[in-house]
This record gives C-alpha cells, structure tokens and sequence, in this order.
C-alpha cells in the first residue's frame, strides 16, 4: 500500500492527510502541536461562521481520525531523508518509511534544506501548483513556499494540492475529489441534508 508520511499537523498537514486517507492511501501525520492556529480565532475560512483555532484543530484532527489517519500527536521529526525506494522520517521513535513526504511545519524550513529541496534567495522552498518540491515525490506547503501570503486557509489549500498531485501520480491520471451528498451518506451511514 502507497504510504504518505506528512510532518505537521497544522491545516496544511491535516488537509493533506485528510485528502490522501478518505482516497485509500496510508497516511501518517507527525504532529508536535506547535501550529500558530492555537494562536488565532477564525472568522475568514470559508465554510466557518467564527470558531477558535484551537477548536478548529480538534474538529479537523477528528476528521482525519475517522478518515483512519495514524496520526503521531507529540512526535518531533529529527530528520528526513531520501533514501531511493523513498522517505526515511526520523524521529525519537526511531525510522519511519514512506513512498511519498508532505513537509508542513510552518515557516520552519530546516527539513526542506536538509533533504536538498531547491529555495529562492530568501531562502523560500520552491514548489509549483502541484506543491512538489525540486526532490521528486516530496512536497512542501504553507509558510514554507512563501514569503509572507500566510493564511490557514491557503495551508489548507496547499496540502489539498499536494495530496491531490500524489493521488494523480499514483492512479495514473489527473485525480479529482469531488464530493457528492450521496458519497456523505455511503462513508458516515446517514442521510445529507443537500439544501445544507
């Protein structure tokens, strides 16, 4: 089974394992619970009326969880590596493989220089639409691609890309996850309010 390793558990980082789990791929989260968003209070995410980002972070880590996310709360990552089959993620547990590395810790940009990923003069690491870094098969999002632009909302974005690039990788095609109320109804066993 394809694996995804993502280290971060801020809205990029569950967004991407949100996509990549409810589309069958294994999906591990490494999260030390550092996001800014115990910081915020949301009231400019589409969808959300007003919610702190604390309650935010608890709503959407339940959301990964039913989707069967191996999420690894309170692990820091060490290191990362590319090791030819893949991703070695290091952390005091020890090694954990993976087919694919979605890095999503903020500004923090150390794992992207240690594995080589290409960055601008500012030291931003450098991603396309797809947010694939210049190291096949790992990507990077959030406040890592950019040099000010930060908001959950493009985080989320981001992650969603990334998951979306790696589920179009390994099917073969261009992959789209479009819900329907139907699909709502056959994952969680009730009916969906469509007018909703």
């Amino acid at each position: 089974m394809t694996h995804v390793a993502i280290v971060g558990g801020g809205p990029a980082g569950l967004s991407a394992a949100l996509f990549a789990a409810k589309n069958g791929l294994e999906t591990t989260v490494f999260d030390t619970d550092e996001t800014w968003m115990h910081k915020a209070h949301l009231f400019n995410y589409p969808g959300i009326g007003s919610v702190g980002g604390s309650e935010f972070m608890g709503v959407t880590r339940q959301q990964v969880d039913d989707f069967g996310v191996d999420r690894r709360q309170g692990k820091e990552v060490t290191g990362v590596a590319a090791d030819g089959d893949g991703f070695t993620v290091t952390t005091e547990e020890g090694d954990h493989g993976a087919d694919y590395l979605v890095l999503a810790t903020g500004a923090d940009r150390s794992l992207a220089e240690d594995l080589g990923c290409a960055t601008d003069d500012d030291g931003v690491v450098e991603v396309g639409v797809e947010m694939e870094t210049s190291v096949v098969d790992a990507y990077a999002t959030g406040a890592m691609v950019r040099t000010e632009e930060w908001q959950a909302v493009i985080a989320a974005g981001d992650g969603a890309a990334a998951a979306l690039n790696i589920l179009s990788k390994e099917k073969g095609d261009h992959y789209h996850d479009f819900d329907v109320p139907a699909d709502a109804s056959e994952t969680f066993g009730a009916m969906v309010d469509d007018d909703v």
